[in-house]
């Protein structure tokens, strides 16, 4: 499914998005987990500053 993903975000108006993954860590269990969006390339930042 990764691969189909990919490639619909490689051709035409797909190229102006970006597929984040931000890795965070629980405060009551301090497990790790991923966090995926697929933003706007203008966000990114933002994306990655809040928590």
């Amino acid at each position: 499914m990764a691969k189909k993903v990919v490639a619909t975000l490689k051709t035409g108006a797909g190229k102006s998005f970006t597929k984040c993954i931000k890795l965070t860590r629980s405060d009551k269990s301090g497990a790790y987990t991923f966090k995926e969006e697929i933003i706007h390339n203008d966000h990114v930042k933002d994306f990655f500053e809040k928590k």
